[in-house]
């Protein structure tokens, strides 16, 4: 079963003469559980197309479907609450929360939608992620590679079916970016997540189940990558 279909998607910026066309026509299916790296120059428009996917941009014209759900037909405030449940995001800043522990900046996302976070979780992910011992720390403790794992955690902390990368090693060492990949496959596979991945590193791209490509807003599927 596809938990993602994008259908014929495309972006125009400006009009006439002046008129940027970021995404030509775009469409692509992803089965659950399929771990997609996106690759393409700068200004391609494969983080216009995170965007879209991600339900935090608009298109010019056609549908993105995430577990059959058409996001762009949803009023606003059902569109945040569908996001905020079923979309994880995971970005090249961290953007973590200065004045908040490790485990306050993972579980916020759950206490920002009026709910409480399941402790057994939190412990497995804490786990996982190698945290356990940083879980009273502040990200001004933490490494690079270390922050970039909490924000891994705060992207799984609600179960969401689809995570969306956006150059989530870019801030990162060759050891860390190995790492940050390798915990994404192993969180991928042990809770069920379908991910896509933006990443300019083609070596990090193979490391994915397939690989789609996006030049001048046209998009490529590359195919499977080999074990």
């Amino acid at each position: 079963m596809n938990l993602l279909e994008v259908k014929s998607i495309s972006k125009t910026y400006g009009s006439g003469e002046t008129a940027v066309h970021a995404l030509k026509n775009v469409s692509f299916s992803v089965p659950k559980g399929e771990f997609v790296a996106v690759v393409g120059e700068s200004g391609s428009g494969k983080s216009t197309l995170l965007n879209m996917i991600g339900a935090l941009d608009v298109p010019t014209s056609g549908k993105v479907l995430i577990d059959g759900r058409d996001t762009f037909s949803m009023k606003e405030r059902s569109l945040t609450i569908f996001r905020r449940r079923n979309i994880g995001f995971i970005f090249q800043a961290f953007n973590l929360i200065p004045e908040l522990t490790v485990e306050q900046n993972i579980i916020f996302p759950v206490l920002l939608d009026y709910q409480k976070p399941d402790r057994k979780y939190l412990d497995d992910l804490l786990g996982v992620l190698n945290l356990k011992e940083r879980r009273n720390h502040l990200p001004s403790q933490l490494s690079g590679g270390q922050q970039q794992r909490v924000a891994i955690g705060r992207a799984l902390i609600t179960r969401p079916a689809l995570i969306l990368a956006d150059e989530p090693t870019g801030n990162l060492d060759s050891q860390n970016s190995s790492e940050v990949i390798t915990l994404l496959k192993e969180t991928s596979k042990k809770y069920e997540q379908t991910i896509i991945m933006i990443t300019h590193n083609r070596s990090i791209a193979q490391t994915a189940d397939r690989v789609l490509q996006v030049a001048d807003g046209v998009l490529t599927d590359l195919g499977r990558c080999s074990e």
